[in-house]
C-alpha cells in the first residue's frame, strides 16, 4: 500500500479547490459545529452568551443544508419531582428551538424530546452534567421514519 502525504499548502489548496471545496461557502457558517451538548446552572433554562452563538452556528447549518433535521433533546438532574424536572427539560428544549427558529430554521425541522431525569449522561449524583440539552441530527427520511 503506497501512502501520499502532501506537506505542500499551496498543492492542497489547489487540490481542494479542483474538487469543489469552497472557501467562502465554509466560513459563512456551513459547516456544522462540533459542539452539540449545552449544560445548564441548577433550576435554569435560559442560554449563555457562549452557547448562544453556537446554537447560532448550528442553525446556519441548517439552514445552509435543507434536508437536514434536528431532534433538541432536553434533560435535568434528578433533583426535585419528576414532573417538575421534565417541565425544566422542557423549557431548555423550547429555549434552543426558539433559537433556531429566529435564525430561520422553518420549525417542520425541529423534533423536540425532553427527559426529564430519565436518560442522565453522568451518574444521579453528578447533577451538573446531566443538567442539559443536546442535539442530534437527522435526514429527512430518518425523520420521517420516527
Amino acid at each position: 500500500m503506497t501512502v501520499l502525504v502532501l506537506d505542500n499548502p499551496e498543492l492542497i489548496a489547489k487540490a481542494a479547490m479542483a474538487s469543489g471545496f469552497l472557501h467562502a461557502a465554509f466560513e459563512s457558517g456551513s459547516a456544522r459545529p462540533h459542539r452539540m451538548r449545552f449544560h445548564y446552572g441548577f433550576n435554569r433554562h435560559a442560554l449563555e452568551g457562549k452557547d448562544l452563538e453556537i446554537i447560532k452556528q448550528h442553525a446556519a447549518y441548517l439552514v445552509h443544508n435543507p434536508t437536514t433535521m434536528v431532534r433538541i433533546h432536553g434533560h435535568s438532574d434528578n433533583f426535585g419531582g419528576e414532573d417538575y424536572n421534565r417541565f425544566l427539560s422542557r423549557l431548555r428544549a423550547n429555549a434552543v428551538a426558539r433559537v433556531l427558529m429566529q435564525e430561520g430554521v422553518p420549525e417542520s425541522r425541529i423534533i423536540m424530546s425532553h427527559w426529564g431525569s430519565s436518560r442522565p449522561l453522568a451518574t444521579p449524583e453528578d447533577r451538573a452534567a446531566n443538567r442539559r440539552v443536546e442535539l442530534e441530527y437527522l435526514t429527512v427520511d430518518v425523520a420521517q421514519a420516527l
